[in-house]
């Protein structure tokens, strides 16, 4: 996905400035792109301070000025001496400040404040900078903050409790500039931490007019979220939600150990039937990714197989699963650096086996428990029965273009060539392709899809060919 907050922050500089935008995610940084400029801006996520590093180290070498804000920087500035100006907090509020200052010759190091943006005043993000040939998906933000406080979670250190929204003409707006300007067809990702956080307005104003305008161009979108496991509730906004082109919710689930929802603050999942709401969300045309985590204090030894038996009937193709870890200004880091149990700092990776603290199930215990959720879950035979049980609890809503979409056709002719005919676990392709021809034909791009995804989590767990 296009980096947005950096497309976003782009649109708070000046007009006349020049600007180019290199996401090192899909491109590598040049040193002619650091010679074309005059200031170096840069955004960043914790799992991302190596390349930040890089940048850093490329750049002063050539004695470029570098500006740097995002997550990474606003919690750890103080370990970042060599870089001249940071835009810490929301840049709505701290970047106005810079850019007075340097207009005046007299740019300060640090910009921060306390206070939170009302980003309905936040201007459109500079789409136009993009390359949208390097991308599955383009993203947009409705809305900052959650009205949750999960112990582990960051979120509300960073953005806060209220949530803050966009203006539905904004929204609007912007898909007006996807679709015209940079004439982008396909997946839409909503980049907001709890796209239900305030259900009267998303439910009452923006989904009625994003179903409108879906309707005038003809649905030439989908939506994914992140939501809380609360929108079971709420049939009418799931129906909405699926009437205008969502298609998918990524979900917080966690745990089904009660004592361990209590234990992270988990509130909104807690005496409540996990398992049904999943299905009822499925039901309503949403299909369900979850995240995971074990490593809780209260975990004990059973919980690995819990994890997997869930996953497995719940239907959650891709299921995130992770160990525990306390970020930085969490409550939960605090309750541990109270408890002297703290060791390192947190890699913001959910795959590369760490913990940043000390916890209370022996670790190797804990390490060879995650090691059998990830074999078993992602293994060829138990993960196409999984995405069976998807494509019998779900009941697509949503309306799709009719006309061919080559890209997908190819990406079906390559998954037939690399997993049906190459791969080690080709006959269970085949039994998945030809059951959901006989049982659940309408769903068969769904289940290719889910094909690949899971030979991408296979090569990334290093499972492939089990």
């Amino acid at each position: 996905m296009p980096p947005l907050g950096l497309i976003t922050v782009s649109a708070m500089l000046p007009s006349t400035w020049q600007k180019r935008l290199v996401d090192m995610n899909v491109a590598a940084l040049q040193i002619s792109d650091i010679q074309w400029a005059d200031y170096v801006f840069i955004s960043a996520m914790y799992i991302q301070k190596e390349s930040v590093n890089e940048v850093i180290v490329e750049s002063k070498k050539l004695n470029k000025a570098i500006v740097a804000g995002g997550p990474l920087f606003t919690q750890e500035y103080s370990n970042y001496p060599q870089i001249d100006h940071f835009i810490l907090n929301e840049a709505e509020i701290t970047m106005p400040l810079f850019l007075k200052d340097l207009g005046a010759g007299q740019p300060q190091r640090i910009y921060k404040t306390s206070e939170y943006a009302d980003i309905s005043q936040t201007p459109l993000p500079d789409f136009h900078l993009l390359s949208t040939k390097d991308y599955a998906f383009m993203n947009i933000q409705v809305s900052r903050g959650c009205p949750f406080a999960c112990n582990f979670c960051e979120i509300t250190a960073l953005l806060g409790h209220q949530v803050r929204m966009k203006d539905t003409a904004q929204i609007i707006n912007e898909l007006d500039v996807l679709f015209h300007k940079i004439k982008w067809r396909g997946p839409v990702s909503i980049a907001d931490d709890n796209f239900i956080g305030n259900k009267s307005e998303i439910k009452n104003n923006l989904l009625p007019a994003m179903k409108e305008w879906m309707q005038l161009h003809k649905y030439p979108f989908t939506f994914n979220i992140e939501t809380t496991i609360n929108l079971a509730d709420d049939d009418k906004l799931m129906s909405l939600l699926a009437e205008t082109g969502f298609n998918s919710t990524f979900i917080g689930i966690e745990t089904p150990e009660e004592k361990s929802l209590h234990y992270c603050n988990k509130v909104q999942n807690n005496n409540r039937d996990l398992l049904a709401n999943v299905k009822k969300i499925q039901k309503a045309g949403l299909q369900v990714s979850g995240g995971f985590i074990v490593g809780f204090d209260s975990d004990t030894s059973t919980i690995f197989q819990r994890q997997i038996d869930f996953i497995q009937q719940s239907g959650i193709v891709s299921a995130m699963v992770g160990l525990l870890n306390a970020p930085k200004n969490t409550k939960l880091y605090e309750q541990l650096e109270a408890e002297n149990r703290l060791t390192t700092e947190a890699t913001g990776s959910n795959t590369d086996l760490s913990m940043n603290f000390i916890p209370k199930m022996n670790y190797n215990e804990l390490l060879d428990g995650y090691k059998k959720i990830i074999h078993h879950i992602y293994k060829t035979k138990p993960y196409y029965e999984r995405l069976r049980q998807l494509l019998l609890n779900y009941n697509r809503q949503y309306r799709r273009q009719t006309k061919i979409d080559f890209p997908l056709l190819m990406a079906f002719i390559k998954s037939v060539l690399v997993i049906g005919v190459l791969n080690k676990g080709r006959s269970e392709y085949w039994k998945l392709v030809i059951w959901t021809l006989f049982n659940r034909p309408g769903s068969i791009v769904d289940a290719i899809t889910y094909t690949v995804f899971g030979y991408h989590y296979q090569k990334v767990y290093g499972l492939k060919n089990k």
